[in-house]
């Protein structure tokens, strides 16, 4: 009899400061251990962009947000593909220059990965992104959402299945926010509203969706931290975006051969701070086990003991690597531990 596949869905909510997973790529790392432990690692951008940077990762599922929240709910299925037909969409509000950096990246994505990027369009009117924020999150709004959605369906109807969205963002941030970001503190000023634009297209279009950011280069600054600093070694954040959609699955709303549903999903490893989403609250009524880790802290306080959830709480991720190799091992936690109680009754 053929052994089930061992899956790991890996959670970093976008935007609200996490400890790891909050900055430029700093959760890579860690979804590269997970995916060396369990045999299918469904995530996130938020965990596998880094900009400039990303890391291929065979095993791995690269699933926007919304669609998440769908497939947890039982509602959307992930069909596996070899390669999306990638399309473009550029907000009319991005100056030439800006436009051309952005092409000339997706062209070297062509030419160097392989990539099947079909064309671009660009919206009607300008996007009109406006960024909010608080201490605990950031997130933002669109003028034009109906423009975004306007301009993918020429895209569709040219043959792409997945979208690649560049916006323009405005370059006034606050400046104390975004100083503490690039120091490695605080919340991601862009990351709210980058889910906002995503959210929007693979809700109307059930395909893949993900956001790249057009800013203006900062100023250079020697000290920024490491967690930052794949933001800064280029003019567009966009190669990430296109590495990660390429192989990105498929939605669909029933399920077919090789097709992977929310009930495959073994373990769901999530800050322990941040167990209030829709994803979370829909496994928790599964036999997903659900790992909280305290040492990735957000500015959210939302834990299993407000929820009344039952979950594994443990101090890092590398101590969650050795729940999830217990879990595909068939192995008890219990007898991982110095004394084992006596076998009880249980009637």
């Amino acid at each position: 009899m053929k052994k089930r596949l061992h899956t790991t869905m890996m959670i970093i909510p976008t935007g609200v400061g996490a400890a790891i997973g909050g900055y430029a790529g700093d959760a890579l790392p860690v979804a590269r251990a997970i995916a060396t432990i369990t045999d299918h690692l469904i995530t996130h951008p938020n965990v596998l962009n880094g900009a400039q940077l990303y890391w291929p990762l065979s095993n791995a599922s690269y699933v926007e947000g919304y669609g998440l929240d769908q497939f947890a709910a039982g509602r959307w299925h992930l069909q596996p593909v070899h390669q999306n037909a990638i399309g473009i969409v550029f907000d009319q509000a991005i100056e030439d220059d800006l436009r051309w950096r952005h092409l000339q990246a997706a062209d070297a994505a062509r030419a160097t990965l392989g990539l099947d990027i079909r064309g671009y369009a660009t919206t009607d009117v300008p996007l009109g992104v406006k960024l909010k924020q608080s201490q605990a999150a950031t997130w933002g709004t669109l003028e034009h959402p109906d423009s975004l959605l306007r301009a993918v369906e020429p895209l569709l109807q040219a043959g792409c299945n997945a979208i690649a969205v560049i916006a323009r963002f405005p370059d006034d941030m606050d400046s104390e926010a975004l100083n503490a970001y690039r120091q490695g503190n605080g919340v991601d000023p862009l990351a709210g509203a980058e889910a906002i634009i995503s959210h929007l297209v693979v809700r109307q279009f059930q395909i893949p969706c993900a956001h790249a950011p057009a800013l203006k280069p900062l100023p250079l600054d020697p000290t920024i931290s490491p967690r930052s600093a794949a933001e800064e070694i280029g003019y567009t954040f966009l190669p990430c975006v296109l590495a990660g959609l390429s192989k990105a699955p498929q939605f669909s709303s029933t399920a077919h051969p090789h097709s992977i549903s929310a009930s495959d999903v073994d373990a769901l490893v999530v800050p322990a701070s941040t167990l209030g989403g829709s994803t979370v609250l829909s496994l928790s009524e599964t036999p997903t086990q659900i790992i909280a880790v305290q040492d990735n802290t957000t500015a959210l306080s939302v834990e299993a003991t407000t929820l009344t959830l039952n979950v594994i709480t443990v101090q890092s991720y590398l101590e969650a690597m050795g729940v999830i190799a217990a879990q595909r091992a068939g192995i008890a936690l219990s007898t991982l531990r110095p004394h084992i109680s006596p076998l009880q009754s249980l009637v």
